[in-house]
Formats: C-alpha cells, sequence, structure tokens
C-alpha cells in the first residue's frame, strides 16, 4: 500500500513562552530551542496596505517561522494539491512553515508586523516563485510517497 503524505502535515503552530508582567509581557524565541533550525536571518514586514498580499513563493531548502508581531494577517500553505490556512493574530505563537511549501500572506490588519525568522541567509536560488514549476517540483515521481 502507498501513502501520500501532505507537506502541510509538517507545518503547525508553536505557541511560545510567556513570561506576565504588569509592566508587559515577554515572549523570547531561541533558535534550536523554540524553533527546529538555528536563527540565520530575521525580516519583517510592516505598512502593507489593506487588500495586498506577500510571499506568492517557496523555498527549496529554507525553513521559516512567521509570527504576527503586531496585529493580524492569515498564511495560506499549499502543497501543490491541498492548502490550509493559518490565522495568526497573537505574538506569543507562530507558524513554522517546512521547505516546499507555497505560502501566501493575506488579509493583514491595519498597523500589523509580520516577523519572519528563516533558517539560512537569503539566497534568491533558493526561490520557487513560479507556480507551475513549483507544481511540477512537488509532483515529481515520490516527492511525499512513501511505499
Amino acid at each position: 500500500m502507498t501513502t501520500t503524505l501532505s507537506r502541510l502535515d509538517d507545518a503547525r503552530i508553536i505557541d511560545l513562552n510567556r513570561i506576565p508582567s504588569p509592566r508587559g509581557n515577554l515572549t523570547f524565541i531561541e533558535g534550536s530551542v523554540h524553533v527546529p533550525f538555528p536563527i540565520e536571518r530575521v525580516y519583517y514586514l510592516y505598512d502593507v496596505p489593506g487588500g495586498e498580499s506577500r510571499g506568492g513563493h517557496a523555498h527549496k531548502s529554507i525553513q521559516q517561522f512567521i509570527i504576527a508581531a503586531s496585529g493580524s494577517f492569515d498564511v495560506v500553505l499549499r502543497d501543490g494539491q491541498y492548502s490550509r490556512t493559518f490565522s495568526l493574530n497573537r505574538s506569543y505563537y507562530g507558524l513554522l512553515v517546512p521547505t516546499m511549501l507555497w505560502r501566501e500572506l493575506v488579509d493583514f490588519s491595519s498597523g500589523s508586523v509580520c516577523l519572519v525568522l528563516a533558517s539560512a541567509h537569503y539566497d534568491e536560488s533558493d526561490y520557487i516563485r513560479d507556480w507551475r514549476e513549483y507544481v511540477a517540483a512537488v509532483s515529481a515521481p515520490s516527492a511525499g510517497t512513501i511505499a
């Protein structure tokens, strides 16, 4: 019997530690502890106009951890066959996005900030920016299949 696994099964929300205080709460993230990779790059998206989307690509080898540091937005993940939407709206949890998932960030609230922790430095050759190229890559024989 052959079972097809979806890469979407590897994407998940991870709750982060919260240290509450009357002076304000604190959350921290340590690479290889709270996320399953060393953090090599951090970037953030902000001032995204309403109705705009970001992303629209997949990474061949880079893993990411996406956090709504402020406000809210949705992350739509696709594996070439299925899709799943994650709503991020709390700064104390984030979405682990493994390699080879197509991602789009949509429905940004006013003033939202999207914080992304990545497993590697920026490398344009790691991106797949064409949907048809992505589908061909994940549809290749033995991609995600266990015998």
